[in-house]
């Protein structure tokens, strides 16, 4: 993986180019490029992954009176598949590098290279001769891509903290951003960069830069289809996909790992990489991660019914795997709050970014590539809220149904109708939902559901997952989110997904020979967080402390309310099954941090 960033009919000087390329050093720490021409400059920091030596960036190709130059951040998954495609069409390869399969895929088919591809990524190409630049983020949103339009021309970057290292860009928040970060928060409205101005690419668009215009549109969304597959044949299918889309994300030059929870998820892909891996007379490192004293205070709920421990050892056990545990502490959690912030550039999902920030940084000792399991709940409707009628059929975001505490939190006069401004986001995402006529209304509402979780809570951890491994330099994949994956379920009906009653059970018959009864059917644990009260001790302390201070946070969040917090548990949690009262606490102090660090301006 590696940063790219660019600057398109602005003026530049050599200290422009080296205050931006320092601030893409975490995510690419091997290699620094750039490429220049009059107002035109392109950069890029690599980490090696594949064809160190054939994938150095930016890139050129000329091609049928056309010279091309790309940056790339990502990977593909069907690289020789394309590049034998392209050798028929008459094009030759010097690496086996995916970044020289994709110039030569850009330059064959244009625009429509996106559809053949199947990876993660964000690129951008420059067309010489035509003066015009090129666009692209991968379908599902893995890799991110921000830009902001500026005095007629246009910055762009795979992380915010390289636009703001433009000379004249102000690190600016306006009544929308902040009502963001209070009411939706640590999620974002679907291409927002919550920064005034900044955009984010949204997932599966692309576009072109030219003449001092920028022109988006959307290549890709999820479209409903009419299932005509038996049970027997989609588990057939769901086999077959799941298992190709782990195998094709192990290709590597470099050492790889996957993370295991002990979680269905985690333990499939270890499963089928664990296997490859001892076929070529491998041992697979296999990462884990929990807290300090969790034996002692862990507390069963409905969310998170049981610890990992147990389930983490025995597929350790069944699998032989060469297995590393990171063992954290309050004081680990807290000393990672200022580091996500940055990795991030926004305040996040508090401690469970801070432990991954941790994670990531043992791992990475270990190895370059990991490969993780996000977003099988997204898609094969794992979560409580697809599962529980209840909660199902409630109107707004189903992991964040708090929106009446959060308005209150709110600083009076930032948000005319805090209410409104969470529905209306909540709404245009319901009737964006392509859906067959006729569909049930359980189908018809599941449907909405996976729309929701896809432009909403499954960028979120996305966003975590990148950041928090790309600040140690580490590429971390996720095969579910393979978009063949995604398509194929999709369409798929309900009662397969659950069937007989069955949380993922769907999944859970197409991998039944992979994994030990005990994991196979364990009730679905999130991401593993701290029970210690230490922990929110340390955080009620610092925002007591915060109280007292003219900080820039209260001209944001009400200090009355922020106070009440101190005593007061709500009923549903802030964000997600793992935000409760402990990582809210710990969430207001990252915005304090960010608003400090950043110098935000505010606009209202």
């Amino acid at each position: 993986m590696c940063a790219i960033s660019g600057i398109l009919g602005l003026p530049w000087e050599e200290a422009v180019m080296k205050s931006m390329i320092e601030t893409m050093h975490r995510r690419g720490p091997d290699e620094r490029g750039c490429f220049h021409e009059d107002d035109t400059l392109l950069l890029h920091t690599r980490l090696a992954i594949v064809d160190p030596e054939g994938g150095k960036q930016p890139m050129a190709l000329t091609w049928d009176q056309e010279t091309y130059v790309l940056v790339y951040n990502g990977e593909l998954y069907n690289t020789e598949e394309l590049r034998r495609q392209l050798t028929a069409a008459g094009h030759r390869f010097r690496s086996h590098s995916d970044t020289e399969v994709l110039l030569h895929a850009y330059a064959e088919y244009g625009e429509d290279c996106l559809r053949r591809l199947n990876g993660i990524f964000s690129f951008a190409v420059w067309e010489k001769k035509r003066r015009r630049l090129f666009l692209a983020r991968d379908r599902i949103g893995v890799k991110p891509l921000f830009y902001l339009l500026h005095q007629h021309g246009l910055l762009f970057a795979s992380e915010i903290k390289t636009i703001l290292a433009y000379p004249g860009v102000k690190a600016q928040l306006d009544r929308e951003g902040a009502s963001e970060l209070l009411l939706l928060g640590p999620g974002r409205m679907p291409g927002s960069g919550v920064f005034r101005n900044i955009r984010e690419l949204e997932p599966g668009c692309c576009g072109y830069f030219e003449n001092a215009r920028l022109e988006l549109s959307r290549y890709w969304k999820l479209r409903d289809r009419e299932h005509r597959e038996s049970y027997d044949e989609t588990v057939e299918c769901v086999r077959y996909l799941v298992q190709d889309a782990i195998t094709r994300q192990m290709v590597s030059d470099a050492p790889i790992g996957t993370f295991l929870s002990g979680g269905l998820d985690s333990s499939i892909i270890t499963a089928v990489c664990a296997k490859a891996m001892e076929s070529r007379g491998e041992t697979l490192k296999t990462f884990s991660v929990d807290y300090q004293n969790n034996d002692q205070y862990f507390q069963a709920n409905k969310f998170q019914p049981n610890s990992d421990g147990d389930y983490i050892r025995l597929m350790q056990k069944k699998l032989h795997t060469d297995h590393h545990w990171s063992i954290l502490t309050p004081e680990d959690l807290i000393d990672r709050l200022e580091a996500a912030t940055i990795a991030r550039d926004l305040p996040g999902m508090a401690d469970v970014d801070f432990s991954l920030l941790a994670f990531c940084g043992d791992v990475r000792r270990e190895v370059k590539v990991a490969l993780s399991g996000e977003c099988a709940d997204e898609i094969f409707g794992g979560y409580p809220w697809y599962r529980d009628p209840e909660i199902r059929l409630q109107e707004g975001f189903p992991w964040a149904q708090n929106v009446h505490q959060r308005a209150k939190l709110l600083n009076p006069g930032i948000a005319d109708q805090p209410i409104a401004f969470v529905m209306d986001a909540y709404t245009a995402t319901c009737q964006a939902s392509d859906i067959l006529p006729g569909t049930a209304p359980t189908e018809r509402r599941i449907k909405e559901l996976v729309n929701l979780n896809f432009n909403w809570f499954m960028q979120t951890l996305l966003d975590r997952k990148d950041r928090m491994s790309m600040y140690h330099g580490l590429e971390v994949r996720v095969p579910f989110c393979d978009y063949r994956i995604a398509e194929y379920l999709y369409g798929v009906p309900w009662a397969f997904k659950e069937h007989r009653g069955q949380e993922k059970g769907l999944l859970r018959n197409a991998v039944t020979d992979l994994l030990p009864e005990e994991v196979l059917y364990r009730k679905k644990s999130p991401y593993p967080k701290t029970f210690d009260p230490a922990y929110e001790e340390i955080a009620a302390k610092k925002v007591e402390k915060l109280l007292l201070e003219d900080s820039p946070v209260w001209h944001v969040v009400s200090k009355k309310e922020a106070r009440n917090l101190l005593t007061m548990e709500s009923p549903w949690p802030w964000y997600g099954q793992l935000m409760r009262r402990p990582q809210t606490l710990a969430y207001f102090l990252q915005l304090d941090f960010w608003l400090r660090h950043y110098e935000i301006e505010m606009c209202f």
